[in-house]
């Protein structure tokens, strides 16, 4: 093998083991990051690195949801040590909130509702879900106003 073949070969096996060790290893963009798009997603894979993540359950069909867009975008934005990551749960073909797509289904959403919290520390671990967690996103979110 030549060196050129060698280098290349080299180059393309750190290109395609370049996603495993990126998992988890994000940083904050100037607008939320948008995941899922109704598929199944591990959230842990999405957090921001050295931030509290807060993973937002969302669906364009839903008012209170998109009531919750704008207040999000400005605590991501304003919040130096918040990152908000957009977990979509509709599938494409779907016109309506999507209550049977594969992450609706994994993460029991019918039954809880949406908008839905998950709230992680810094530190990658868990620390709020569900009404608890809303409760703290509007208690941030006051205080930017």
């Amino acid at each position: 093998m030549t060196f050129h073949k060698y280098l290349l070969s080299l180059l393309c096996s750190l290109a395609l083991a370049v996603p495993v060790f990126a998992a988890g290893q994000h940083t904050k963009g100037e607008k939320p990051l948008s995941i899922s798009h109704g598929q199944t997603v591990e959230l842990t894979d999405f957090l921001v690195t050295g931030m509290t993540t807060i993973f937002d359950f969302t669906s364009e069909y839903c008012e209170p949801c998109r009531a919750y867009a704008e207040p999000l975008l400005a605590l991501h934005q304003q919040g130096n040590d918040i990152a908000v990551v957009k977990v979509d749960i509709n599938r494409a073909e779907y016109h309506e909130i999507d209550w049977e797509s594969p992450v609706a289904q994994q993460f029991a959403l019918s039954g809880q509702g949406i908008p839905h919290f998950k709230i992680y520390g810094p530190d990658g671990k868990l620390i709020v879900e569900g009404r608890p967690a809303r409760q703290l996103v509007n208690q941030w979110l006051e205080k930017l106003k």
